[in-house]
């Protein structure tokens, strides 16, 4: 009797001890991504991080109370939520409402309709604008549209449309509001001029964006109620596809602290959906060592300004560009740019501030050849001040060599990757030829040991649909279908699925926090609406998230599970584009 009673007790204080989960998702298929094919039934939460994972039965009999809310997940694939290491949220969510987007459109006669049905809605004064996510070989014709038709298409209100880093298009409207003539000149770049002398509307960068991009900067921008609306609906637009973290790369034109503010007041206020990392990027040529002194000086990482959400809201560190001299400009339409000599005159006294005062860094770079003076630069500066440790990473790297790897390995960096040669893979052959192999090498980072991300660097060149990003890692392929890489050098769905998640989680200082679903790690998680690892990789590209959730939160929420929806903001203002087209088109 007295081993029953102790029994009996012993039950009893631990049946108060055990917590209770605030959420249980059941009946799915869970993949936890702590090693290939772990898969569980359920998944208990509380506090924002994971209980435990298991089966329903366990998890529903060990963890669930009269207040735990629970979830059905009908036999649905789960997986961590996906992690962004190089896109720009910040900047995209305060233009978003204003830009119609052609990503996922099949056909040119369609993505002409709606520039046509645009304007039709756009107010007197209001610019149209197309800005990157597409390339002519997505379309079913296999080609840009004209000027001729899109003057035809708009020929009384404004239009831009960019292609890529090295092409945009702009309409006569657009010529005589800006004022644009024959004689209007930009740096590294070239307005056409047709048989007259007259400018045809076309924009070319040959050296530098830089007319591109002062074009853009003067088109119509959002007023500060429409900025807060169009961050919150781009952020939940990324949720529409499993994403709940993202790096923020900063970038041309994104200036700190002002254009940091509005995501800055939804941090405090709680209502971002998405755990956002950023980093500072010197936007004056000349005086990017007195923008880092001042920053360093003024401003702490890892200070996280959201209040309801674990690193919802942090500065994480310098870049990616951290002086103009080493801009490794990437416009597949022209042959590489050389880097100016003073670049490293230029780029030591940052880097060296930097790491003495333990700021981590990415460095935007493209070629090999750009990023062997690069690292000349990194090991000089280690030399006196040794890295030891500090986190640090390359953008990009399409055409680094194995040595180069060595050397990063040797110091500690990683790589964030990005899918951009699934948007210009036929510009770069047509350039350099076939690869005759992976480009960048991806397989050979991992094989060294060196941290890699997924990312998407969206939206001026690439469409933030991670969906699209996975399936360039599993064939290989372009966007038009070509195979790029050769066959053989794909990745596996583990290891795809891996970069996107616990690989991108290093870019963040994050990786023993997010990426797995396992005890003591966030709850941030994705319920997809087709299983996968089972379907082909070319059906993977229209996965969606119909059910996100973000700290144990649901932020997103659509077919099955709609009734669990958080009520989306009306978008604003009313002739949007993203009000009558939505983002990404299917």
């Amino acid at each position: 009797m007295k081993n029953l009673f102790l029994t009996l007790v012993l039950f009893t204080l631990f049946s108060y001890a055990q917590p209770k989960a605030d959420l249980i998702v059941y009946n799915a298929k869970i993949a936890t991504m702590l090693q290939p094919n772990d898969f569980k039934e359920a998944i208990a939460i509380k506090d924002g991080l994971v209980l435990e994972t298991g089966t329903s039965k366990y998890l529903l009999a060990t963890y669930k109370s009269a207040s735990t809310q629970t979830i059905d997940a009908q036999g649905k694939t789960i997986i961590p939520g996906l992690n962004d290491s190089h896109i720009h949220v910040i900047r995209e969510g305060l233009n978003y409402n204003a830009e119609l987007r052609w990503d996922g459109v099949k056909t040119l006669k369609r993505a002409m309709e709606m520039l046509k049905e645009q304007a039709a809605r756009t107010p007197p004064g209001v610019w149209i604008k197309v800005v990157g996510g597409w390339n002519e070989f997505q379309f079913a014709e296999k080609r840009q549209p004209t000027m001729a038709e899109i003057n035809e298409a708009v020929p009384d209100k404004p239009v831009f449309i960019t292609y890529l880093y090295g092409k945009a298009f702009l309409n006569q409207k657009g010529i005589e509001t800006l004022g644009y003539t024959k004689d209007t000149h930009y740096e590294g770049s070239v307005l056409e001029l047709d048989a007259n002398g007259k400018l045809t509307g076309l924009m070319f960068a040959k050296e530098t964006p830089k007319a591109i991009y002062t074009t853009l900067g003067l088109t119509t921008k959002l007023n500060a109620e429409e900025r807060r609306n169009s961050s919150i609906n781009f952020n939940r637009e990324l949720n529409r596809f499993g994403l709940t973290s993202a790096i923020d790369a900063a970038g041309g034109g994104q200036n700190f602290p002002a254009d940091y503010a509005t995501s800055l007041e939804l941090a405090k206020q709680g209502k971002l959906t998405l755990r956002i990392s950023y980093y500072l990027f010197a936007q004056q040529k000349g005086k990017e060592l007195q923008d880092y002194e001042k920053w360093v000086s003024e401003t702490l990482l890892n200070k996280n300004d959201n209040l309801f959400m674990a690193n919802g809201y942090s500065e994480e560190g310098a870049g990616e560009n951290l002086v103009a001299s080493a801009a490794d400009f990437e416009n597949f339409l022209e042959p590489r740019i050389e880097l100016s000599e003073q670049m490293e005159a230029d780029l030591e006294p940052i880097i060296r501030l930097l790491v003495k005062n333990r700021w981590p860094f990415r460095l935007h770079a493209t070629y090999g050849e750009s990023i062997d003076r690069m690292l000349n630069v990194f090991e000089k500066v280690n030399r006196d001040t040794p890295f030891n440790g500090l986190r640090w990473l390359f953008d990009h790297a399409e055409t680094i060599t194995p040595s180069e790897l060595e050397r990063v390995k040797k110091l500690g960096g990683g790589i964030a990757v990005q899918f951009r040669m699934y948007f210009q893979g036929e510009l770069y052959q047509k350039l350099y030829g076939t690869p005759k192999t992976q480009i960048p090498p991806i397989n050979q980072m991992l094989d060294s040991g060196i941290p890699v991300g997924m990312g998407t660097d969206a939206t001026r060149i690439s469409t933030y649909n991670p969906w699209m990003a996975l399936h360039w890692l599993l064939t290989g392929k372009t966007l038009g279908g070509m195979q790029f890489w050769p066959k053989g050098q794909q990745l596996d769905k583990f290891a795809a699925l891996a970069l996107y998640t616990s690989g991108s989680a290093w870019f963040s200082g994050e990786e023993q926090l997010k990426g797995k679903l396992a005890k003591g790690m966030y709850a941030d998680l994705a319920v997809l609406s087709a299983d996968y690892f089972s379907l082909q990789p070319d059906d993977i590209r229209n996965i969606e998230s119909e059910l996100t959730i973000v700290n144990g939160k649901v932020v997103y929420a659509a077919q099955d599970f709609k009734a669990l929806s958080p009520v989306a903001e009306e978008v604003i203002p009313t002739w949007s584009p993203v009000k009558y087209f939505g983002g990404y088109q299917r």
